[in-house]
């Protein structure tokens, strides 16, 4: 299994529009998304996004979160763990909070995923973006599933 992590963050007019222009911020923004639950293969390798082909369906993890208020800090988050067995994904995204706590709060779910399967984690990333609101803003962080 192959996989690519992405983030991106953006304004819009809209909610919809910021949401639009942060999947395009993310290089996500020219297909189609199909939401996945969390698990992974034990070999699984992360790869560079490739070029994807425009209106293709891409399965996904997929954090994200948008406000219109100005000076809100939104932050998305995905946290990734890979065992000897399998692997988990967890995705979080909140408004005003410190992203240091945001990344612990990722990293607390995806090892308790972990550990209630009986995994020993391998390796663990954490992909967080951040962004202070000016009008309508929106981030996303995504785990895209390339095979």
């Amino acid at each position: 299994m192959k996989i690519a992590i992405v983030s991106g963050k953006a304004e819009g007019p809209t909610k919809l529009n910021s949401f639009d222009n942060a999947l395009l911020d993310a290089g996500i923004g020219n297909v189609n998304l199909i939401k996945v639950s969390s698990m992974l293969d034990k070999n699984t390798q992360i790869k560079k996004l490739p070029k994807l082909t425009p209106g293709s369906m891409i399965n996904c993890v997929l954090s994200c979160i948008s406000s219109d208020k100005n000076g809100d800090l939104i932050s998305a988050a995905v946290a990734i763990a890979i065992g000897d067995n399998l692997g988990c994904v967890v995705e979080n995204s909140k408004i005003n909070l410190n992203p240091e706590e945001i990344r612990k709060e990722s990293i607390d779910m995806v090892k308790y995923m972990m550990e209630v399967r009986g995994e020993t984690i391998q390796e663990l990333i954490v992909e967080e973006i951040n962004h202070t609101v000016e009008n309508i803003g929106t981030v996303v962080a995504s785990v895209i599933y390339l095979d």
